[in-house]
């Protein structure tokens, strides 16, 4: 299925591309997340004449992501979580968890999507953990897991 690309979308295209994508790609992630139009006749006619208000639009969001990327790369956020004697937690920290903490103790909004661990955190520890808010803006947080006082 061919789609107008309206934002860069790392390793797939830029702003304008017509792109050749499975059509479930297309209609469940770009069509319906506002990444991308059918390839129409008009659509084409549209996003060229749209493309240099889509530029300025993205420009803004790599600027938006990279004041915050500056703000907390690298920085370390500790998360208390109930553990096992042998330092094993009781489920594990998921992105969403992360996405609350950032907005928590940074006033941050991190979409949870936008959130990836580089192993899955099971364990007490520090742990390395990348985000992507713009195709070209990617850094690295780190996550140290603490484990919480039982409740008596």
């Amino acid at each position: 299925m061919k789609v107008i690309l309206l934002e860069n979308i790392r390793k797939i295209g830029s702003i304008g591309e017509i792109i050749d994508v499975k059509r479930g790609f297309a209609r469940n992630y770009l069509i319906s997340q506002k990444k991308a139009l059918f390839a129409s006749k008009k659509n084409v006619e549209e996003v060229a004449k749209m493309k240099k208000d889509l530029g300025k639009k993205d420009l803004e969001r790599k600027r938006l992501a990279k004041d915050i990327s500056d703000k907390i790369k690298d920085k370390i956020f500790d998360i208390k979580k109930l553990s096992t004697e042998n330092k094993e937690l009781y489920g594990s920290v998921k992105p969403t968890e992360i996405s609350n903490l950032l907005l928590a103790k940074e006033k941050l909004e991190v979409n949870s999507a936008m959130i990836q661990p580089i192993k899955e955190i099971k364990s007490l520890g520090k742990f390395k953990v990348l985000i992507s808010l713009h195709s070209e803006v990617q850094f690295s947080i780190f996550i140290n897991v603490l484990p919480e006082e039982e409740k008596a």
